[in-house]
Order: C-alpha cells, then structure tokens, then sequence
C-alpha cells in the first residue's frame, strides 16, 4: 500500500476510536480565528497529539486540536491550527488533515487565512474572497505515485473555487454588512516574508495577495472531490508597499483585531450553505 495513504488511514481509524460523528463542513481556522469555538456547540475537543502518526502544529497561536460540534444544526469539523510547510514537514504530511477531514464525511471545505496584500485598492484589514490561486511557488501534493482511491492522476482545477460557494459568502458579507474583495492567492514557502522584488514579481503576474498556507491544501481537497471556498484576511500590505518591517506579531495582532467581523462572515457563510448541503451540494 501507498506510504501516504497508509498513514492517512492510520490516522483516520485513530480518530474513529475517539469519535463517532460525520461533518458536513470542514474548517480550516487561520490567525485570527482560533477561538470560533464560541460560535458552535463543541461536542468533542480532539488534540493533534492524540491521533496517531498526525503532524503537530507549532505555531505560536495554533491551539493545534480538531473542535466538532454543531453550527445551527449544521455538523462541523475545524481545525484550530493547520500544519504549514515552513514547519519542516513534507507536503502530504501538509493536507494530511485536509485529506482525513474528507474520510470523516466532510463535503465542503472552507479555508481562511491571513495574508500580505499586494493589489494597490486593498488596505490592511480588508476580507478577500479566493476565486483562483497560483501554486507555483510551493511542492504540488499531488507530486508522486496517484493514490486511486483519493482521486484521478490528472484532476481539473479550471474551478477549485467553488462558484456557488462564493455567491453565497458573497451574500454572507452583505447580509453581515461586511466589505468583501476578491482576488487571487499566491501561497509561498516561508518562513521569511516575500522580499519586494518577490511583491513586483506578483503584482505584474496578477496576484492580489501572497501567505504561506492554504493552496497546496485546495489542491488535496479539490482532488478528492470536495467542493472548496476561501477568504483571505489582509493582516498588512506586502513588503514594498508596506513602509513598514513585517513581523509575525503584526499579522497576528491585525488578525485579533479583526476576529469578531471575521467570525460574523465565516458563521453566515456556513449558514448560507445549509440548502447545499441538504440536496447533497
């Protein structure tokens, strides 16, 4: 058997003897949302650590644990600390979670994250719906023997983004009253932010802006069939727009900052889902 997919079935039967329970959405919590568990009724609290062969979260700020639980009668699964590649990990260690939350049950993933913005009209504080990424820059997780039980060799990512999905934040926004941008993500290796040479690079490819997580994670789900929505946070502007120097403390203080409006969006969202998820999406 595949390595990747046996460790990937070793952590799922390690999850099943700690929890019965089948979510409809999963939810990949970034900075400035470690503490969305008040907005869903918790029934079951499950550390990395606990599950076997799982990679650890070690970023300062990632709790690091899945939250299952109820939003309004809809079931969920969040991850309260995603594993990034900077960690030292390798790339299918990376979307290990992403993979087992589709095993759970989960049909439609939902990724935040925070991010240096690069398109000009964008200002720190901003939301941004993903409608495409660029991958380029990062080891693509499908790289390898094809595991024929996850997905095709060759999967089509003409709409990883799902269109629906995003009509729906869309109204979530207007409905919360929030100011919602779009854009494309770049994911980039880190763990040093993006010179401005590197920031040029992208505004003249497109970009609107850049992190270190997420796509490789939509490139997993989208391979196994889960239909994928994205916001991104704009914590600060890029190096060289910004005047400032970055630091890990201002992303994660703009990101505190901005947690309530962000919870708001992502909840009304999710609501937003519930008919989709009741003919099957």
């Amino acid at each position: 058997m595949n390595q990747v997919y046996e460790k990937l079935l070793s952590c799922y039967e390690s999850v099943k003897k700690e929890i019965d329970f089948v979510p409809q959405v999963a939810v990949v919590l970034g900075s400035g949302l470690g503490d969305y568990v008040k907005e869903i009724e918790v029934v079951k609290e499950l550390p990395y650590e606990e599950i076997e062969g799982f990679p650890k979260s070690t970023v300062e700020g990632h709790a690091g644990k899945f939250l299952f639980g109820y939003l309004q009668g809809i079931r969920i699964v969040c991850m309260q600390g995603r594993v990034h590649y900077y960690e030292g990990y390798s790339i299918s260690d990376v979307v290990l979670p992403i993979r087992l939350m589709k095993l759970m049950g989960a049909e439609i993933l939902f990724l935040t994250n925070a991010s240096g913005g690069i398109n000009p009209e964008f200002k720190a504080g901003d939301f941004m719906l993903m409608t495409d990424h660029i991958s380029s820059f990062v080891p693509n997780p499908l790289v390898g023997e094809n595991i024929e039980e996850l997905g095709t060799r060759f999967p089509d990512m003409s709409e990883v983004y799902h269109k629906e999905l995003r009509r729906r934040i869309q109204e979530a926004a207007k409905e919360q009253q929030i100011e919602l941008k779009e854009g494309i993500y770049v994911q980039c290796s880190g763990p040093s932010f993006e010179s401005p040479a590197e920031i040029q690079m992208f505004h003249k490819l497109g970009i609107d802006a850049v992190g270190m997580s997420t796509v490789v994670e939509a490139i997993a789900a989208n391979h196994m069939g889960m239909k994928i929505c994205g916001i991104s946070f704009v914590a600060n502007l890029a190096a060289g727009i910004s005047k400032n120097p970055l630091t890990h403390q201002e992303v994660w203080e703009a990101a505190n900052e901005a947690a309530p409006k962000f919870r708001k969006l992502v909840t009304q969202s999710i609501l937003n889902f519930a008919d989709l998820l009741e003919k099957g999406v």
